[in-house]
């Protein structure tokens, strides 16, 4: 189809150049999960469950069924929003494991509209974190020390795609 309706808005092929076409964005296409045989995930781990990153804090297994699989029962905490999610995934299958990174940044301003200025220790900005919805209170926790005049360092975790605040601490210089 796609074909089709190139071949249909450019008749002639050697009328397509480079500048048909917006490069201008996109990713190196690195995945934001990895596969991971469900039995080898630990309490304390990472999984995916319902699309959502976790941290696993329950494992439970069940004995081989009459099926022949045995039954790794997860109970796991959003890292995000520390809803809690639980899933059965039989031991030997496939299951999600999110690339979960932390980074350190000084906080250098925070926007009205909620985003924060970051900077990283090499010297290069960030701009696209907002202040964190949960947990509660947490942003107000922020914008307060932040207002105190001391130099602050917040760690962010990102996974899947979103980046959020999950602590602050006090710089010494």
């Amino acid at each position: 189809a796609f074909l089709v309706s190139l071949i249909f808005y450019y008749p002639n092929m050697a009328d397509v150049t480079v500048d048909d076409y917006d490069f201008s964005t996109g990713d190196a296409g690195a995945s934001h999960v990895m596969n991971s045989e469900a039995g080898q995930i630990r309490v304390g781990g990472h999984m995916c469950i319902k699309d959502h990153p976790c941290k696993v804090s329950q494992v439970s297994t069940s004995k081989t069924g009459k099926h022949g699989h045995a039954k790794c029962n997860f109970t796991a905490i959003d890292i995000f929003t520390g809803k809690k999610y639980e899933d059965i995934i039989p031991s030997t299958h496939a299951a999600q494991i999110p690339v979960v990174k932390r980074q350190e940044f000084s906080l250098v301003d925070i926007q009205d509209d909620g985003f924060l200025s970051l900077m990283t220790e090499g010297g290069e900005m960030r701009e696209d974190v907002k202040l964190p919805p949960y947990p509660d209170n947490f942003a107000r926790e922020i914008q307060t020390a932040f207002n105190s005049g001391k130099n602050y360092s917040v760690c962010v975790v990102s996974a899947m795609g979103h980046d959020q605040v999950v602590s602050i601490k006090e710089e010494t210089a």
